[in-house]
């Protein structure tokens, strides 16, 4: 039964989703001990502002060649403080399973809540747009571990150019995680779009080539389990823009 509710949800996201993006994931050949890496990941993004603030969600699927290996997914809600909407309460959830192991399945991203403040900023226009977020971040009980509090920090850009061709956009997130090294995980995977749409005679076509790059430290796990390192994986990608 679990089943169909998870692809109840997928089939949800994706009717919902403002883009669905593909990704080749090239960790796997740079990184010998990430040679059990998923090589397909599977992105479905929404953000929806409204008269109150905003909401913004996204699922990431991995596929190893014989099926799905494991998902992850945020979903974040927005409450306007101010009449410029530049600050707002922020309150968030994360968490998902993956695989370490081609079959085996383990729990990778412990339940968190996160609650605090974002500082959003956009161009008249929106072409450009960043947000500041500083989080307070509670664990719930996961992969062997008891509940534990934390925070986190995150900023999120994007900036299309070029007369609409091209888009650079990523976040970084820094953490708190007493179990690594350093007690803190670094996240950033910025991304570079080439955006047919933006090409004379080209306006219909809501496709954009590029790529990512997940820079990482004590974030992703190796074939043993372990995540206590620094890593720069690059992914070939293709972006459907609804």
């Amino acid at each position: 039964m679990r089943k169909y509710f998870i692809l109840l949800f997928v089939v949800a996201m994706a009717a919902a989703a403002q883009n669905v993006q593909l990704h080749y994931d090239l960790g796997h050949n740079l990184y010998n001990d990430l040679d059990g890496r998923p090589n397909v990941t599977t992105t479905i993004e929404m953000f929806k502002p409204d008269d109150w603030g905003s909401t913004f969600l996204f699922t990431d699927i991995d596929y190893f060649p014989d099926g799905a290996a494991g998902a992850y997914w945020e979903i974040a809600r927005e409450f306007n403080l101010t009449k410029s909407k530049r600050w707002a309460a922020h309150i968030e959830y994360n968490g998902g399973v993956t695989s370490l192991k081609h079959g085996a399945i383990a729990s990778r991203f412990q339940h968190a809540l996160l609650v605090g403040a974002a500082w959003n900023w956009a161009s008249a226009d929106y072409s450009k747009t960043f947000s500041l977020q500083a989080m307070y971040k509670q664990y719930f009980r996961g992969m062997g571990r008891g509940a534990f509090p934390g925070f986190q920090l995150t900023a999120v850009w994007a900036d299309t150019f070029a007369g609409g061709k091209c888009t650079f956009s990523g976040f970084l997130d820094v953490w708190r995680d007493k179990d690594v090294n350093g007690k803190l995980i670094v996240l950033s995977e910025p991304q570079f779009w080439l955006n047919l749409n933006g090409f004379k005679g080209l306006e219909k076509v809501k496709l954009s080539l590029g790529a990512e790059l997940e820079l990482s430290n004590n974030f992703v796990f190796n074939k043993e389990g372990k995540n206590n390192r620094f890593y720069a994986i690059p992914t070939v990608g293709a972006k459907w823009t609804f």
